[in-house]
């Protein structure tokens, strides 16, 4: 029988949040156990540092400017085939909890659906309750309370108690995967479900039970050096003022050391929150007797800068703290176990991945490329790209920006077309990633070497249909 597939998706959570992964400040239990029972990636990347590129990209196997979903408000073109769709044309009955994000949710614009795949489809793109639609509104409405009575928690500064757990979006979105695995349990049929949290994207605003575990003053500060902005690209030194360019809004340069870890302990407790509901949903496969032919994926769209660099959010940055992220993968029975995988993989190549393991054909339309190898062959070298791809086409905050990088394992390089801006990294002398050597003479060569390699991985993302049908 092909195999099912839980997808978890997070929004905005950084690569270095996971216990299993490095970080000793933060409970990850479920997730630990996931990549104990799997194989964890720890260089893996997204294509675009922004939800909606990123998402449809990930979804289709295809870079942003391929889908021509390139910015947030954007709509995905109805031609695009997402991997539920192939997976519902094979048989497969797929459903999705939480955020979507192939379309407008703007000035209260409900998110238009082309043809997804998802049969079942309870879509709540953010918790707030800005549409009628919003799934998860209603689904609070049925249990008596509203989300604006349970909003109510104490702020301080930029971080608030949120929803009560039993209440909370991120329990919702486990709940309704949960009571689609139920269903399906006695069902011959193979299935897929996305889980998209809108967590741990702000705002900062976790249970109140879990932003208690978390102290302040023990949260790492960010990585920062005073004047590191002065060599560093403008659209930086806007978002360094307020988040976004956005004045009304976060205001960053402001914040302190002590509200950073403030904020820090807050977005670790919602990442411990969406832990326990990983929790949750494995504790039901292996409850339905479907843990032993499900693929369970852990991932995010993209990262959070977190203070680092003078930067919160997102926006057309391109640290490794940006899109740098999670990515584990299990299947007992099938994958590695207690396996971590340093070879380079984007986004990209997941949808072709998961075709590959259900013995499907890999479409013509796919850019990624199936790393099922690294998966399953202890004997497979760890190697799989020489280096990844990122993009940024004017796709969020207030200023204009196009931009595009390419990371090997020993260098950064960011251009910021139309601009004599750009960023170049030496990453084995400066991995965090503070020392700009754009206009470092001693370092044209590399930069000269490195704008081929980007120029040539650019070209390669052009679309790869119509196939060719013959010599001439």
């Amino acid at each position: 029988m092909p195999p099912n597939i839980l997808w978890i998706c997070t929004d905005q959570q950084r690569f270095n949040t996971i216990s299993a992964l490095g970080n000793t400040q933060i409970r990850t239990p479920h997730i630990d156990q996931l990549a104990e029972q799997g194989v964890a990636f720890t260089q893996a990347y997204c294509q675009s540092p922004v939800c909606t590129p990123s998402r449809a990209s990930f979804l289709t196997g295809r870079y942003p400017r391929t889908t021509r979903c390139r910015q947030n408000g954007q709509q995905i073109p109805a031609d695009e085939r997402l991997l539920p769709r192939i997976l519902a044309d094979h048989g497969y009955r797929c459903g999705l909890s939480g955020k979507l994000h192939l379309a407008s949710c703007a000035n209260g614009r409900v998110e238009q659906r082309i043809d997804d795949g998802y049969e079942v489809f309870h879509w709540s793109h953010h918790p707030q309750p800005d549409w009628p639609e919003n799934a998860y509104t209603q689904w609070l409405a049925k249990q008596g309370v509203t989300w604006e009575e349970l909003y109510q928690g104490p702020q301080q500064g930029h971080v608030k108690e949120g929803i009560p757990t039993k209440y909370h979006q991120t329990t919702w979105c486990a709940e309704m995967a949960i009571e689609f695995m139920r269903k399906q349990q006695t069902s011959a049929q193979p299935w897929l479900f996305s889980v998209n949290m809108f967590a741990p994207h702000h705002p900062f605003d976790p249970p109140a039970e879990y932003l208690a575990r978390y102290r302040p003053e023990e949260m790492p500060l960010p990585k920062w050096r005073d004047g590191e902005l002065d060599d560093k690209p403008r659209y930086q030194k806007l978002d360094h003022e307020w988040a976004h360019n956005q004045p009304g809004g976060m205001h960053v340069a402001e914040i302190t050391p002590r509200e950073s870890q403030q904020i820090t302990a807050a977005y670790y407790a919602m990442i411990e929150h969406i832990d326990d509901q990983v929790g949750r949903m494995v504790d039901t496969l292996r409850e339905t007797g479907q843990l032993e032919n499900t693929i369970v994926i852990f991932m995010s769209d993209h990262g959070e800068m977190l203070g680092d660099h003078g930067l919160y959010l997102k926006g057309p940055h391109f640290y490794d703290e940006a899109v740098h992220v999670p990515l584990v993968m299990s299947w007992p029975g099938h994958f590695l176990q207690s396996t971590h995988r340093e070879a380079f993989v984007e986004l990209t190549d997941l949808a072709p991945t998961l075709l590959d393991c259900c013995e499907l054909e890999i479409e013509p339309q796919i850019q990624g490329r199936s790393f099922r190898s690294l998966l399953c062959d202890a004997a497979a070298p760890d190697e799989f790209r020489p280096d990844v791809y990122c993009e940024y086409t004017n796709s969020w905050t207030h200023h204009r920006s196009y931009g595009s990088m390419l990371r090997t394992a020993t260098h950064k390089l960011v251009v910021y077309h139309g601009t004599d801006d750009g960023e170049l990294y030496d990453l084995v002398n400066d991995p965090d990633e503070f020392a700009n050597l754009w206009n470092d003479s001693s370092h044209q060569m590399t930069k000269l070497n490195l704008m081929k390699r980007l120029f040539d991985r650019s070209m390669f993302t052009l679309d790869p249909l119509p196939t060719r049908l013959g010599p001439f």
